[in-house]
């Protein structure tokens, strides 16, 4: 089982930055593509990014792409979300996810482990 806790979300400003931070524990987390995902009150969970294991390969919503940028450190089993002039639309409940694969998935239901999340707000 690989455990997954989120950090870094907040209160923060229209126009500021955040990084999230997600550390993975438990069983080995080589081969494990992660991917970001988000929930804002009454809507659906959606795809934000995912990267695979080697890092290389990453995937960005088009809602995000060009604000957001994820990047991984396999020596210390963390994934980043390094987010840019954040809009009040990207308040959300932030989730880490994580899924054994070589492709990196973008669909909820095809990750296998979950972070609890963590809040972010955007005030205008």
């Amino acid at each position: 089982q690989v455990q997954l806790v989120e950090s870094g979300g907040g209160l923060v400003q229209a126009g500021a930055s955040l990084r999230l931070s997600c550390v993975a524990s438990g069983r080995a987390y080589s081969g494990y593509v992660m991917g970001w995902f988000r929930q804002a009150p009454g809507k659906e969970r959606e795809f934000v990014a995912g990267i695979n294991w080697s890092g290389r390969v990453t995937n960005v919503a088009g809602s995000v792409k060009g604000r957001v940028t994820i990047s991984r450190d396999n020596a210390k089993n963390t994934v980043y979300l390094q987010m840019n002039s954040l809009k009040p639309e990207d308040t959300a409940v932030y989730y880490c996810a994580a899924v054994r694969s070589d492709v990196v998935r973008r669909r909820d239901d095809e990750y296998d482990h979950w972070g609890q999340g963590t809040q972010v707000t955007v005030s205008s």
